[in-house]
């Protein structure tokens, strides 16, 4: 080979290491518990998804288990080229952390991640380790034509030991639709009969929540904890909407992984960023974390589920996330969430506000 054709050949080569090493290494947020209330547990929380604003609404979850529960929290956002976050992008590093995880909580919507990153989510599911899904990871992956060794995992896979892929296989259901209208219909979320007493429900009252409902097809090994209704307004005295009847919205689960294992899964189909406004909500979703990982006789009805530092969401829709923050300006419990208000807006309502 000559000399002028192996430099740019070894620059390009070069360039292209570079970039993608550089892409790869952005830092995880980590929120250590203090050693006086340390449970000893590891929670990998993954957040990418496209409207819902996920990647608002999990560092504010993981700093309230961590501050106020002892739990030790890993954050990963979608990143782009800058290794800033954008909201559903599939670039997702740092999963090399659920390696050693003892609980998963995932907020993604249609994601194709690459084969080294998706390796990760694979090996913890064969393992049988807890699952807590929110809203769209009913439909977590959707991978297309693209090629890839997971392409079971897309939420309309017809595999044939892995038919409709994570959704229905893991949480119980994959993506159905709609079942009222985002940003002028409302969810009261209210509990079943018969299951005050579960531990997720301790201390558990008046969830109302901002995102419209998801169609529900509870299958024979649901456990239904709540049911949610629709409303006519955003508020949370809304009037109900008579042509959509209570729908399950929360439930459990166990789902099959490698060798006979059996893994816990609590599956909710909200979790926007200003549903966890909602106290009751938010209470449900700290249950949920210690039901996971068997702490249940550990759940206080009445512990803190108070934010750390300030929480300012975003009104949810498609695209407003807010632009330029890399995953280091959470580090710390003291950095609002969103560390920004850099969002292309076109018309939002008035955001909310929690201290």
């Amino acid at each position: 080979m000559h000399r002028s054709s192996f430099i740019p050949l070894s620059f390009s080569l070069f360039a292209a290491w570079l970039s993608t090493s550089l892409f790869g290494m952005a830092s995880p947020v980590n929120y250590t518990s203090t050693a006086s209330i340390s449970k000893g547990k590891h929670l990998v929380f993954i957040a990418s998804d496209h409207e819902y604003r996920g990647e608002e609404t999990l560092p504010a979850l993981a700093r309230i288990l961590s501050k106020h529960h002892g739990f030790d929290c890993t954050v990963l956002f979608g990143l782009d080229e800058n290794g800033e976050i954008q909201a559903g992008a599939s670039n997702i590093p740092g999963l090399e952390a659920l390696d050693s995880a003892d609980g998963m909580v995932m907020f993604t919507r249609f994601q194709a991640l690459p084969d080294e990153q998706m390796k990760h989510i694979d090996a913890y599911l064969k393992r049988g380790r807890p699952v807590m899904g929110l809203r769209t990871s009913t439909h977590a992956f959707k991978y297309g034509k693209k090629e890839s060794a997971y392409t079971k995992y897309d939420f309309q896979s017809k595999a044939k030991d892995y038919e409709r892929g994570f959704g229905h296989q893991v949480l119980g259901q994959t993506w159905v639709g709609h079942y009222g209208r985002n940003h002028r219909q409302s969810t009261r979320i209210t509990i079943v009969d018969g299951k005050r007493t579960h531990p997720i429900l301790r201390g558990v009252k008046d969830i109302h929540v901002q995102c419209g409902g998801y169609n529900a097809e509870p299958q024979d090994d649901w456990n239904i904890l709540t049911m949610a209704q629709p409303l006519m307004s955003m508020e949370f005295d809304g009037k109900p909407d008579a042509s959509k009847p209570p729908m399950a919205s929360e439930w459990t689960r166990e789902y099959a992984g490698g060798d006979g294992k059996k893994g816990r899964v609590f599956t909710s189909l909200y979790g926007a960023s200003e549903d966890i406004l909602n106290e009751g909500y938010r209470r449900m979703l700290v249950n949920a974390t210690y039901w996971m990982l068997n702490l249940e006789d550990q759940i206080e009805g009445d512990a803190s589920i108070d934010f750390v530092g300030k929480y300012q969401p975003n009104t949810f829709r498609g695209g407003g996330y807010a632009r330029g923050i890399k995953p280091s300006a959470y580090n710390g419990f003291d950095s609002p969430i969103p560390a920004n208000n850099n969002v292309v807006t076109r018309k939002k309502r008035t955001r909310k506000t929690a201290e």
